[in-house]
């Protein structure tokens, strides 16, 4: 408990080195500039600290003082409203409400697909696929406007950056209709913030 004590005077991340849905929360710090302590962690050996923290022993996991958070789309809100500076959400309702469900739907269609990459072959491939023939037919939305259906980076760019970044990787190559939406991620890797959201193991997967 001690080390939890040291640890509540500076705000920190456990994270892992190639999680998805840590390097989202990750691009979010580095976009805003917050100072964080970044613990990279390994699943099959997990810091105590974690362990007493979090009842689902899951990454991304913040700390911020006395306040614990372990899903991803809540950690990511919470710091869009405590550093306020760049706003990363829209300010009419209609408008955050439509960035919401455009979350909702890329963590339930897109990152569930990364999560299935992870398992047999037989179901990989299929997930490959899946996510090569969706992002495919949603290129008209990624070329509509400079960020996803924004003038402005927001959360919804910060989420699709990490499936994006991941594409080389899982060896998914976009066929010539799917332009857009290269030129669109180009857009977010070429953000001066972006390199600082990347681990050393995330910067590998484009070598």
């Amino acid at each position: 408990m001690a080390v939890i004590a040291n640890r509540r005077s500076v705000m920190t991340l456990f994270s892992h080195p190639t999680s998805p849905q840590s390097h989202r929360v990750r691009t979010v710090l580095a976009e805003k500039g917050i100072s964080v302590d970044i613990v990279n962690v390994d699943p099959d050996n997990l810091p105590e600290d974690l362990i007493d923290l979090n009842p689902y022993q899951s990454v991304p996991t913040l700390m911020d003082r006395e306040l614990v958070l372990y899903d991803p789309q809540v950690i990511v809100e919470y710091l869009d409203e405590r550093f306020p500076h760049p706003p990363l959400m829209p300010v009419d309702p209609v408008s955050r409400a439509r960035s919401r469900l455009a979350l909702y739907r890329i963590e339930r269609d897109w990152y569930s697909l990364l999560e299935d990459m992870e398992k047999g072959e037989k179901t990989a491939a299929r997930a490959r696929k899946a996510l090569r023939d969706s992002l495919t037919a949603s290129a008209e939305v990624f070329a509509a406007k400079p960020y996803f259906l924004s003038d402005d980076f927001s959360l919804v760019d910060a989420a699709l950056a990490p499936i994006l970044w991941r594409l080389k990787y899982y060896r998914i190559d976009l066929p010539a209709q799917a332009r857009p939406v290269l030129e669109y991620a180009e857009r977010l890797f070429a953000r001066e913030s972006f390199p600082a959201s990347l681990t050393e193991a995330e910067r590998e997967m484009r070598e």
